[in-house]
């Protein structure tokens, strides 16, 4: 069976942006061990950046949709 993954779209904004300073973190300290030292698992740079990719878009779909949101009620008014 497939791994759960995480709905990032659920989770509060405070939430995605702590969980996305993490991972930005996390992947600094992967690039840095893999410089200075050999890296046990490759594949986490991939997991970690689409993560981040992942979280910023579902953060900039909220954005967009407050912009319409305050358009249509300035509209309306």
């Amino acid at each position: 069976m497939a791994k759960k993954k995480e709905n990032y779209k659920e989770m509060a904004d405070d939430e995605l942006n702590k969980k996305l300073e993490e991972l930005v973190k996390g992947l600094f300290n992967l690039r840095f061990r893999k410089v200075t030292d050999v890296v046990e698992n490759p594949a986490q740079f991939k997991k970690d950046r689409r993560n981040i990719a992942r979280i910023k878009t579902v953060l900039r779909e909220r954005e967009l949709k407050a912009k319409v949101k305050t358009k249509v009620e300035a509209g309306k008014k």
